[in-house]
């Protein structure tokens, strides 16, 4: 007879496993623990195998049955049920480990080793920009369709620069993919000309001596906190990366060279560099000690001493003191430094090694890092008088690069 729910109820446990039939294959086997779990018996290739297909109650007589018809077509068919079920758990497993967000975190583990903090601050969040719905996809079903509406949704933000820039970190994850035999090619590729292009404008900078000198003069009279203000002295005088200069440590400083020594692991080249520090740094980083010296940063931030203050601070306050982003920015000291310096006939190559500027020939660049410390250390003085005369208003400023003594 055919099984009930309420013949399944009344089977009792015995000292060995039996089974009772249902049919076509179909039975319940019951264990001497008590256990009672529906069982598909079958012949493929002339060899008895047993299929699995759920424990009562939990797997109604119902659902085995449905699952037991299941089987039979596909042995109709010529296959294997359970070869079937082993290969499709295969398939989950591999699309589980084998998502966007599992390969982009074993290529990042590789890629970032060596770069600069806040390198990998931006591998990470541009990854994060990626939606959950492609991250938690397996990487070889992501079609190029798909990337795109992720970066059309960055694009209707606009901030196209961006998606531009997570379209190309995406690429670097489907490529890894493909080298590691996740995926068979890196759709990303298809999207050529497809984005809004980019619109390339300089950041924006002051170079023109008046407006310099007008900016220096609004800078000592910021009102804002004491940290910033100090921040943005440093700016002009030293014309470091914004990065750098906010995550400046007491340790690297060395007052006794007037140096501040900045570790490969910080800069974006992955080289260490010198500041050498003219002695109006000197003076605004001896000022603030007292104040920020308990803390491992020079600038800590507001909320949270342990690190250092926003990436946003100097632009806020250049926005307070009436300079817009089309005007000035933090980055802009660099432009201005770069067109003064060279304007006033500086060695290119000593503003462009004091830039921290990568140099590709590697014997050269570490032959300018030695022969180019001792007229950094005159241009970075310089520097600093210049600042100081056109800040005063000097009507008369002599040319830096004649007022060192030094020759071209």
């Amino acid at each position: 007879m055919p099984l009930t729910e309420i013949k399944i109820k009344s089977l009792k446990p015995a000292a060995k496993v039996y089974r009772v039939a249902d049919a076509g294959g179909l039975c319940i086997e019951i264990t001497p623990a008590g256990g009672k779990h529906f069982r598909y018996r079958y012949r493929v290739a002339g060899k008895a195998t047993m299929l699995a297909l759920g424990s009562w109650p939990e797997t109604t007589l119902a659902q085995a049955r449905d699952a037991h018809a299941d089987a039979r077509k596909l042995l109709r068919d010529g296959k294997d049920p359970a070869a079937e079920r082993q290969a499709a758990k295969l398939r989950i497993q591999y699309a589980t480990e084998n998502t966007f967000r599992a390969i982009a975190q074993e290529w990042r583990s590789k890629a970032i080793k060596g770069l600069a903090q806040i390198t990998i601050g931006k591998v990470d969040w541009q990854l994060g920009l990626v939606p959950d719905r492609l991250q938690d996809r397996a990487i070889d079903e992501i079609t190029a369709q798909d990337v795109l509406a992720a970066l059309r949704t960055l694009e209707n933000r606009e901030i196209v620069e961006t998606a531009h820039r997570v379209r190309a970190r995406m690429s670097q994850v489907f490529r890894y993919a493909v080298a590691t035999g996740r995926a068979e090619r890196d759709p990303t590729l298809d999207l050529r000309g497809a984005l809004t292009p980019v619109s390339s404008t300089p950041r924006a900078a002051l170079t023109e001596p008046a407006a310099v000198a007008d900016l220096l003069r609004s800078i000592d009279g910021y009102e804002g906190q004491v940290i910033t203000r100090a921040a943005l002295r440093l700016a002009p005088l030293l014309f470091a990366r914004p990065g750098n200069l906010r995550a400046m440590e007491w340790a690297e400083l060395d007052f006794d060279d007037a140096e501040w020594r900045i570790p490969a692991g910080k800069m974006k080249m992955r080289e260490p560099h010198v500041v050498p520090l003219p002695v109006q740094a000197t003076a605004i980083l001896k000022e603030l000690q007292p104040l920020t010296g308990w803390s491992t940063y020079v600038f800590p931030g507001i909320r949270d001493g342990k690190r250092p203050m926003s990436e946003n601070t100097i632009n806020a306050a250049l926005r307070r003191l009436g300079y817009d982003k089309e005007t000035m920015t933090g980055h802009g000291f660099r432009a201005m430094a770069s067109t003064r310096l060279n304007e006033m006939g500086w060695s290119p190559d000593v503003i462009e090694r004091q830039l921290a500027h990568a140099e590709r020939n590697k014997v050269r660049a570490v032959y300018n890092r030695a022969q180019y410390m001792a007229e950094r250390k005159k241009m970075m003085q310089a520097w600093a008088d210049y600042l100081d005369q056109l800040k005063a208003g000097d009507k008369k400023v002599v040319p830096i690069r004649k007022k060192s003594g030094t020759s071209r």
